[in-house]
């Protein structure tokens, strides 16, 4: 029979070896040792591990793909500039120029509310395609009126346009969901225009060629409206440069934390099969806080320093105001890497989940890097207004794109740094001080541990 069967054991207790063992005399020998196979049948070892990974699991899923799963279906008053540069007289019986109709036509028709038309001149357009206040814009020319009515006449020469300019620096996807908003309303006008044409007595007895023209006689024209560098991964690199401050911080805080915990003996150090216990270091938990930021600070300067080595010197990536990005990039990550100190003073063994969640998990949804947040659930509107992550690329996107310009998010992001690390400092400190008080202690200290894995013998 298997040795297991002759043992009630199976439960993984460790029971001592008497006079029956071994070596048959009165000192109990070492105490038997668990196996795997017994501990998987205990139900409560299972309980916690199974309940909070199903539970991650599910959350990362829907935090993660509620943002981007459905952008056209959330899509709501993505902000659009809408141009008449129309000086054209009114055509014969009507009141206004052919672009003012169109425009208010544009205007009324958009009952979904996908778009949020700004009624601008060509300058004022221009100024917030600079600034990333708007997506794109639709311009319709100052010879509109004129190119339009002469294609009823024989001196037809000139075919009438719209131009839809576009932001690439409003990322991928915001930019071609502009784009397609405003190429859309060009195209239903032109048909509307078309259809006004071809029902006029003055061209009932246009040829055929002709008719073909006039039934879509707008020729919508795309251009970009405010250039960004063909290094700039197609608008994203802005939102990936973010991603990798808010990963520094939040790595580099954990690490640190760790290693600080390590080396004041209050955690073990396991590497394979080799693990040491450090003599404990008697410290209050505001002095390891203390501690434990002041090092953040000062190597969060090697590795936003290295971030921007490997990113602009190394990968090429487009980047101006170097010194400004340098030391926004510094700020921003510092004061993440403030915030896991505080969360993992506050929480303890869990606080690398807190921040987590805080800095990671719901940070890159509600970031409207990728998928603006105009369409994205209300939810992550919601966190859009606090998340740190929002705040950062705002931020880096001003810098990168649009000239470092305070009113294209730059001002924003540098008050949200602030009131982020003074946050971070205020609750961290708050917490430590009250364990503290109450004289909630980490650890007992612990003697030295002997060359042999065991404790010294007091002397």
């Amino acid at each position: 029979m298997d040795a297991d069967s002759n043992h009630p054991a199976d439960d993984g207790a460790e029971k001592p070896v008497g006079a029956a063992g071994a070596g048959g005399g009165d000192l109990p020998g070492p105490p038997a040792q668990a196996r795997a196979a017994a501990l998987l049948r205990r139900p409560k070892l299972w309980l916690v591990p199974t309940v909070l990974t199903g539970l991650l699991a599910l959350l990362l899923s829907l935090l993660y793909m509620g943002g981007i799963v459905n952008p056209n279906g959330h899509l709501r008053h993505l902000p659009i500039g809408l141009v008449n540069e129309d000086t054209g007289k009114p055509p014969p019986g009507q009141r206004q120029n052919v672009g003012t109709q169109v425009t208010a036509a544009i205007v009324a028709n958009d009952t979904g509310g996908t778009a949020r038309w700004r009624r601008l001149t060509r300058a004022q357009a221009q100024d917030e395609l600079s600034s990333g206040k708007i997506y794109g814009a639709l311009v319709v020319p100052a010879d509109f009126t004129a190119s339009l009515t002469a294609l009823t006449t024989a001196n037809a020469t000139v075919r009438p346009t719209m131009t839809v300019l576009t932001n690439p620096g409003m990322g991928s996807l915001g930019s071609s969901l502009a784009s397609r908003i405003t190429t859309a309303a060009a195209q239903q006008t032109s048909a509307t225009i078309g259809k006004q044409l071809t029902a006029s007595p003055v061209t009932a007895r246009a040829d055929s060629t002709t008719r073909l023209l006039l039934a879509d006689p707008v020729q919508v024209v795309t251009r970009i409206g405010h250039p960004i560098g063909a290094h700039s991964g197609l608008g994203l690199s802005a939102f990936y440069y973010t991603l990798l401050l808010v990963l520094a911080g939040f790595l580099g805080g954990n690490l640190i934390s760790t290693g600080v915990d390590t080396a004041l003996g209050y955690a073990d150090t396991e590497i394979g099969p080799w693990h040491t216990r450090r003599p404990t270091v008697p410290i209050s938990r505001t002095q390891t806080l203390l501690l434990k930021m002041a090092m953040t600070a000062g190597i969060t300067v090697l590795t936003v320093s290295l971030v921007m080595v490997a990113t602009v010197a190394i990968l090429g990536m487009d980047a101006t105001h170097l010194p400004l990005l340098w030391i926004y990039s510094y700020c921003a990550s510092l004061a993440v890497g403030l915030g896991v100190q505080a969360i993992n003073a506050a929480f303890g063994g869990i606080g690398q989940l807190v921040s987590m969640f805080v800095f990671i998990v719901l940070g890159l949804p509600s970031s409207g890097a990728t998928v603006p947040l105009q369409a994205v659930p209300g939810f992550y509107r919601f966190l859009s207004v606090f998340e740190p992550m929002r705040q950062l690329s705002d931020g880096v996107r001003a810098i990168l794109f649009f000239d470092a310009r305070a009113d294209a998010g730059l001002g924003r992001a540098w008050l949200m740094i602030g009131v982020g690390a003074v946050l971070a400092l205020v609750f961290g400190f708050a917490m430590t001080r009250y364990y503290d008080r109450k004289g909630l202690d980490r650890l007992t200290p612990q003697p030295p541990a002997h060359p042999a894995g065991r404790p010294a013998a007091p002397a």
